[in-house]
């Protein structure tokens, strides 16, 4: 896999991530849920707004919010030059494409973190108001200041629902139970794709490297 390959890659990942979230942020108040198709009751797109990373998990606070949006720009810089890295050493295609995908994930969700507060109005779940773009509001300024944005989320899995656990079960005996319960987007799905397959196929991915990495070392004694 080129480098070329895993911007297409990136790219596409990019545009359709931003395609759902500026069509849902636009066209969806907080917390309005639609269900395309009566046939799949627990497949929805619901629009919520969350302050930290996948799945709603956050750090607590403005300073909270400005270190995840900075540690996901870190990230991001050095996810590019790892992508580099294992390239030139000839990693596995499918690792490079799993990383790629991470990568574009957490490109999408840094995106949401320092631009949306700025280009969109604030979403009430109370008013029900459509947020407006900067495009829409003649440049009027958004909700926060740079870094503080929020990361739109939208899709919705609820297979399981209206449960209530046995009352013997311990700790969690007698509560409801719901699965899957969070609401994620999808730079979120990327990322967790990328993760579960490296760790899916870690024997298959690394055996590999281990072996294009011994070819190179063996190339530059006989060099």
């Amino acid at each position: 896999m080129k480098f070329r390959h895993a911007i297409v890659l990136t790219l596409l990942v990019l545009i359709l991530d931003q395609l759902i979230k500026i069509y849902v942020k636009t066209h969806f108040y907080m917390g309005e849920e639609y269900i395309p198709f009566a046939s799949l009751p627990w497949f929805r797109f619901h629009f919520i707004e969350n302050e930290g990373m996948a799945y709603g998990w956050k750090l607590a606070g403005s300073w909270g919010k400005i270190a995840l949006t900075t540690f996901r720009l870190v990230a991001v810089v050095f996810g590019t030059y790892y992508i580099l890295s294992i390239i030139k050493k000839k990693y596995h295609n499918g690792y490079v494409f799993c990383v790629t995908l991470i990568y574009a994930g957490a490109i999408g969700n840094l995106i949401d973190s320092l631009f949306y507060g700025m280009v969109f109005e604030f979403s009430d779940a109370y008013a029900q108001n459509l947020a407006k773009g900067f495009w829409q509001q003649g440049f009027m300024g958004g909700y926060e200041a740079i870094l503080h944005g929020r990361v739109v989320d939208m899709f919705y899995f609820p297979i399981i629902q209206d449960m209530t656990l046995p009352s013997w079960m311990p700790i969690w005996g007698g509560e409801p139970f719901e699965f899957f319960r969070p609401v994620f987007n999808l730079a979120d799905a990327s990322i967790s794709a990328g993760l579960i397959s490296i760790l899916v196929f870690q024997s298959r991915f690394f055996r590999n490297a281990s072996d294009s990495s011994a070819e190179i070392s063996k190339d530059n004694q006989i060099d």
